[in-house]
């Protein structure tokens, strides 16, 4: 029995590795023919074509770096003389001409024929040195102020208030002038008291004349002014609220 079975068994192995051998040489010889195709790699015969390498030519347009020309920018520095020339103005001496003029030399005499320009009393009336000066009896005495109603002008003008008697004793007028305001030297007149006129000189007409004018502020400076009934210049100075008074002091001692 077991003899007949492996003759049986026998003629069914082979068909089988038939069909496997035979399989893959079909598929190999596909794959293979398939490998024939990288034959048209054969285009990289296309590089020949390299010769249109002379294309360099189209450097032609660094023509366009002609434009390179337009570094000639450089001329904004002009811009920046510009500038510099605007900020140079601030440079510039800042009117010169609008410095306060210098004092009227003491001793001398002055013209009083139009000098000053014409001024205004708190009042509102319009009046001149010359014509204050022939109002007066030895003389006239301009004391300058900076801003009605500020302390500093407040202590000058009340210093001139409490020695106005003996100040005017010699027959010499007291006047205050500054660059305010008609209704602004009222007020101030009016609030401390003041047994005298003040003068509004917006113009700074007889404030510059007298050389007490601050520049290029347009103000006065404190100072005081004497000048006698001939038109001798007897003060012409800046100083402090007492220092303005102590000058008149003196020059009325001195004329005793």
């Amino acid at each position: 029995m077991p003899m007949e079975l492996r003759k049986r068994k026998a003629p069914e192995a082979p068909p089988a590795p038939v069909k496997k051998t035979a399989k893959p040489k079909a598929e190999k010889a596909g794959k293979a023919e398939k490998a024939e195709k990288p034959e048209k790699a054969k285009k990289p015969e296309k590089v020949a074509e390299p010769e249109k390498v002379e294309q360099p030519a189209k450097p032609e347009k660094p023509g366009k770096a002609e434009k390179p020309e337009k570094p000639e920018k450089p001329e904004k520095p002009e811009k920046a003389a510009k500038t510099a020339s605007k900020a140079a103005p601030a440079k510039k001496p800042k009117d010169k001409s609008a410095a306060a003029p210098p004092f009227p030399e003491v001793g001398s005499t002055i013209d009083l024929e139009g000098f000053g320009g014409s001024v205004q009393t708190n009042d509102g009336t319009t009046t001149t040195l010359k014509e204050l000066v022939e109002a007066s009896k030895a003389g006239v005495v301009i004391f300058t102020y900076p801003k009605a109603s500020t302390p500093g002008c407040t202590k000058q003008a009340c210093s001139f208030r409490d020695q106005y008697a003996p100040l005017t004793a010699g027959g010499l007028a007291i006047y205050g002038l500054s660059h305010d305001t008609l209704e602004a030297n009222t007020k101030f007149k009016t609030n401390q008291k003041l047994p005298y006129p003040l003068l509004c000189d917006p113009e700074q007409t007889l404030i510059g004349a007298i050389g007490l004018r601050k520049s290029p502020i347009s103000t006065a400076v404190r100072g005081v002014f004497v000048v006698d009934k001939s038109g001798k210049v007897l003060a012409a100075e800046a100083g402090s609220p007492d220092g303005t008074v102590a000058t008149v002091q003196k020059i009325v001692d001195e004329s005793k």
